[in-house]
């Protein structure tokens, strides 16, 4: 049998990033408490969260007899840290976004996302951090860009593969960490734990072609 990949997250924002990176793969999103503990720091936080969700959804997955080696499972976390180093997840309504990006606009935030890879018995996880400078944005421009939905499902509110993206002056590091799903640090993580993502990538291509030609 094959070696299957799940993604434990609902968003869709990381299945576009795997399906970019060309993995066959299926959704299973984890459920569980991301309440942060008292006296956690966010690179912590982002990665206990992070292997919380890929080992839940693995215990749901797993043999009787303990974890199967041929489902690997993803999980990952992102949040936003701002300059005056609040932590930002996703806003709860119109008047917390507001608040998240009137002290974000302007100026240069930390965007963390933790990532974990959990396979049989074996578990990996990597922290990525990237820097995000906001030009200047004015109220107006902040109630429109809420109008439209986007920010409500996006940590710090605003969505860099989206609408958000004209209000990104510079990033520095990975763009894909910025969006959730590091795909540099996945693919280390999978190649760590023995995963020939190779080969998911060409059963992908092949699969494209022969609905191409049908």
């Amino acid at each position: 049998m094959k070696t299957r990949i799940v993604l434990a997250s609902a968003s869709a924002r990381r299945r576009d990033l795997m399906r970019q990176a060309g993995f066959d793969f299926r959704v299973s999103p984890a459920n569980i408490d991301e309440t942060p503990q008292p006296g956690e720091t966010p690179c912590d936080l982002v990665l206990r969260l992070a292997l919380g969700k890929a080992r839940a959804v693995a215990g749901a997955v797993a043999s009787p007899v303990g974890g199967d080696p041929r489902v690997v499972v993803v999980g990952a976390d992102t949040v936003v840290v701002s300059p005056d180093g609040q932590v930002f997840g996703k806003p709860t309504g119109r008047d917390d976004f507001l608040s998240m990006f009137r002290s974000l606009a302007g100026r240069r935030h930390r965007v963390l996302t933790g990532v974990a890879v959990v396979a049989g018995g074996c578990c990996r996880t990597t922290l990525a951090e990237a820097g995000v400078t906001l030009r200047d944005v004015p109220e107006s421009e902040m109630a429109a860009y809420w109008a439209t939905g986007e920010p409500r499902d996006k940590a710090g509110g605003y969505g860099l593969q989206g609408f958000g993206a004209i209000f990104v002056r510079a990033i520095e590091g990975s763009p894909s960490a910025v969006i959730g799903l590091p795909l540099d640090e996945l693919e280390r993580l999978l190649t760590e734990l023995g995963v020939e993502t190779w080969r998911f990538r060409g059963a992908t291509r092949l699969r494209r072609r022969s609905a191409v030609g049908s």
